[in-house]
């Protein structure tokens, strides 16, 4: 019998509170199904699908529910409640489902809707993780570049940038030199796929196309001019980090801007910087 699985068992003995089942041939290894659990007009030998878990005293016990995650699967769900070292998920049964602080990518608060995956941890329970759904996200969308799409946010990554779940089911990323610093984990946003790797993963942007950006992008960087007083230290050479920190955008989305306003005559390049005429 196996914890967090779907499973056939074979009903064998009948109580008053339910029945208990066992895979055929190993009836010393019994599970109980609740009475309320219990398909009407079933009798001893009549085989049931079942999903195996914990009930709140530790003890193994099985569902006709269906759950609405089992284990190596991924789903979303929604955060009930807080604890004082985790948070309680529901997910379609009568224990809600726990997910620890350090199985969280992200700070969650109650009525966040958040995907996560299922796991079993070093007490034979079953947790909700927000790791490692990376390698468990899809790589065959369907979707080509230039595709607008939805996606959930599911991890921040320093190094990499913001990882996405399009449609809750394929593997996504803004780069990091997007500007995803708005955004948290659990929120759906509509983004355009930039590239489709050959592994089949997929990168996707929050901004326009260039041309239809870069009055923004431009309107941006003289705010930022301006807040320095009307001369901004680094010029359109700057490294690419540099840019990104202070700018949130891409050196070529920078540079793009930064020649719209040079041509506009609303700034001079200099070899440290760049002035507001």
């Amino acid at each position: 019998m196996k914890l967090g699985e779907k499973q056939k068992l074979v009903i064998v003995k009948e109580v008053n509170f339910g029945v208990y089942l066992a895979q055929s041939g190993a009836e010393d290894k019994k599970v109980l199904l609740p009475a309320k659990q219990v398909p009407e007009g079933s009798s001893i030998g009549d085989e049931l699908e079942v999903f195996l878990y914990k009930d709140s005293s530790d003890r193994m016990i099985a569902t006709t529910r269906q759950p609405m995650l089992t284990l190596g699967e991924t789903a979303v769900l929604k955060v009930l409640e807080l604890g004082k070292i985790g948070a309680f998920l529901d997910w379609g049964l009568e224990k809600d489902l726990f997910l620890p602080f350090k199985e969280m990518t992200g700070r969650v608060k109650p009525e966040d809707e958040i995907l996560v995956t299922l796991y079993i941890d070093k007490s034979k329970r079953l947790c909700a993780s927000m790791r490692g759904l990376y390698d468990l996200l899809q790589k065959n969308s369907p979707y080509q570049k230039g595709d607008m799409v939805s996606g959930r946010i599911y991890e921040f990554s320093e190094n990499f940038g913001t990882f996405v779940a399009v449609d809750d089911t394929y593997s996504a990323m803004f780069p990091i030199f997007e500007d995803c610093s708005k955004l948290r984990i659990g929120d759906v946003v509509t983004a355009r796929i930039t590239n489709v790797k050959p592994d089949g993963k997929l990168d996707l942007t929050l901004r326009e196309k260039a041309y239809l950006q870069m009055d923004a992008d431009a309107e941006k960087v003289m705010k930022v001019i301006e807040e320095y007083a009307g001369v901004l230290p680094f010029n359109d050479k700057a490294s690419p980090e540099v840019i990104k920190r202070e700018m949130q955008m891409s050196k070529n989305a920078f540079k793009r801007a930064v020649g719209r306003l040079y041509k506009e005559h609303k700034v001079e390049i200099t070899e440290r910087g760049i002035r507001k005429l």
